[in-house]
């Protein structure tokens, strides 16, 4: 670990695939934040195809995490910011990608603790086929799903502050 990641106090945690149209939601806004958060030690952005067991080390350590992503569950182009809270259920841990619920229990069975503020951020998925872009319903999101973000990190740098 390097000193910039245990000092970060938020982690952004993004997954997707930029050729799978909207799946590629995640690693945009992850972009978009490490430019808008950039020199600032607070804030650490972290993107991959998906979320694996090897990155349970930084979560353990940040003090609040956003995981982001697209979603499939919801209307396309919609966009919701939950809490997320460890599973109670580790007997469906794949080994190759986990869900943010997951990652979270792993955190605190493998090093005891966990962030103590995390949140899913998700953008409803229209198309997952193969071609780089958005659908027109991702791309009219784009700007309220950064303002989200923005607000989201934001907010928890201000409690973890008072914490």
């Amino acid at each position: 670990m390097t000193a910039m990641t245990l000092a970060a106090r938020c982690l952004i945690l993004a997954c997707g695939n930029t050729l799978r149209e909207d799946d590629g939601v995640g690693p945009f806004l992850a972009q978009w934040a490490e430019e808008r958060w950039r020199g600032d030690p607070r804030v650490r952005v972290l993107c991959d195809h998906q979320w694996t067991p090897e990155m349970v080390e930084e979560v353990a350590q940040a003090q609040s995490v956003i995981f982001m992503d697209c979603a499939t569950s919801c209307e396309p182009g919609g966009l919701r910011v939950i809490p997320v809270e460890p599973t109670a259920d580790m007997t469906k841990l794949a080994t190759h990608h986990l869900d943010a619920d997951e990652l979270l229990a792993l955190s605190k069975q493998l090093y005891g603790t966990m962030p103590r503020s995390s949140l899913l951020l998700t953008v409803g998925a229209a198309s997952l086929e193969l071609r780089e872009g958005f659908s027109d319903a991702v791309a009219a999101a784009l700007p309220e799903a950064k303002r989200l973000l923005e607000d989201s990190v934001q907010r928890l740098l201000n409690s973890d502050q008072r914490a």
